[in-house]
């Protein structure tokens, strides 16, 4: 389904243009990384298209959102510089504002819904922001900012819902474009839409014929129902904290107006997915809003198939225990961890035999746990859960059958 129409592509070149943009790289140039773009072989052939990765986790704050930061910074006058600015972020925009702003002798305050991961609290603080902690969403700490501003005489400057950020994150698109001109889509990360507004500016002024898909999380179609005319619920725990977003920005939504060809939601598993791809072949830590374009181009094949993919990996700040626990779930996806629950006799010997079945399959045995009181059996029986290791699912599926041609009652604890 194409979402512009020719009369909101012309209003949306009239709100932010490939000029605006090429004035903020010039601006921000020496004081941003100019992150590679690389292409991926391996994720080509898994694709089925040919995948470059733009590696904006590799900012000095490990995210893309320091560009849209520094180019607003940058138009400040010396009494706001003074007085300093402040901004309501799930945690890069933060960062990145935090960081230029010490750089640059400006006080900035970050206010950040309670829900954010400590890493990115800690993140901020320690590149100079103040933190402070207030509501349970972006929304209801973008409010309350907001109400800061106003008794401390601070400069608001958003996170995306802003020409100026806007055009410092279109550099994004401006560099991989440079150096891969040949990429005729991109799969962009969409939470209020900063990012998808200025890369899509840029790629549609240099290449017509490009092919813009935005992509959001199952969690949070907030921008999806906006462009799309739908109602699906909104609000979750989701893996791509950093574009979970209520409410899209009212400037960026009438911008991709004007540029989205379509629209993806990709779902918590494809994310979790993806984002271990990307650590496993890639040997790149990404948060789960970096994920997001590999995973919308891993669940949608045909919309891409063959085509020369371009994908923002838009940052890398994830708590390492929400990261370990990503990348054990994949390993249960994937048949390589696994739980089998077994209904076995309360005798002697009983789980010896069991054990047996493993060593003749090689399997590795990580833990077990037997239950004897609060089961459905009788008082002679128990339930034994045993948490392995193996090679593949077929090494696995061979354990299971081998179990059960035995007369063993098996079953596989699943992930959601």
């Amino acid at each position: 389904m194409t979402l512009k129409t020719p009369a909101s592509a012309q209003s949306a070149a009239s709100l932010l243009t490939l000029d605006d943009v090429r004035a903020a790289a010039g601006r921000i140039a020496g004081a941003v990384v100019r992150t590679p773009t690389l292409y991926s072989t391996t994720l080509s052939q898994i694709a089925g298209a040919d995948i470059w990765l733009k590696f904006e986790n590799q900012q000095f704050t490990a995210a893309y959102k320091e560009r849209g930061a520094l180019n607003a910074l940058l138009h400040l006058n010396e009494e706001q510089r003074a007085r300093g600015v402040i901004a309501a972020s799930a945690g890069n925009h933060a960062q990145g504002l935090s960081y230029h702003g010490r750089r640059l002798g400006l006080p900035v305050t970050i206010v950040m819904p309670k829900t954010t991961p400590m890493v990115k609290v800690m993140q901020t603080e320690s590149v100079g922001g103040k933190v402070v902690l207030h509501g349970e969403s972006f929304d209801e700490a973008s409010e309350y900012a907001r109400g800061l501003e106003q008794q401390l005489g601070l400069t608001y400057i958003p996170p995306f819902d802003d020409p100026l950020v806007a055009a410092g994150q279109g550099t994004v698109a401006l560099e991989m474009l440079e150096d891969v001109p040949e990429i005729d889509t991109m799969a962009i990360p969409v939470g209020g839409g900063g990012l998808a507004s200025g890369m899509g500016t840029v790629a549609r002024a240099l290449k017509p014929d490009i092919r813009l898909i935005g992509v959001e999380a199952e969690l949070y179609p907030s921008m999806y129902n906006l462009l799309k005319g739908t109602s699906l619920p909104c609000g979750g725990d989701t893996l791509a904290e950093g574009i979970a977003v209520w409410q899209p920005g009212k400037f960026t939504s009438r911008v991709l107006a004007g540029l989205l060809d379509d629209f993806v939601l990709v779902s918590e598993s494809a994310l979790e997915g993806a984002l271990a791809l990307l650590l496993q072949i890639e040997k790149t830590v990404v948060e789960g809003a970096g994920a997001a374009g590999l995973a919308a181009v891993l669940s949608n094949r045909e919309m891409f198939a063959g085509r020369k993919v371009g994908i923002v990996l838009s940052g890398g700040n994830i708590d390492t225990r929400l990261l370990a626990n990503v990348l054990l779930r994949d390993l249960a996806r994937s048949g390589r961890l696994a739980r089998l629950r077994l209904t076995l006799q309360d005798r002697p010997g009983a789980l010896f035999k069991v054990m047996e079945e493993f060593n003749a399959h090689n399997i590795n045995i990580i833990e077990i746990w037997h239950q004897r009181i609060f089961t459905h059996l009788p008082a002679k029986g128990l339930i034994t859960d045993i948490e392995c290791e193996a090679r593949d699912r077929e090494q696995l599926d061979a354990l299971v059958a081998a179990l059960r041609a035995k007369g063993y009652d098996v079953s596989q604890v699943e992930l959601n």
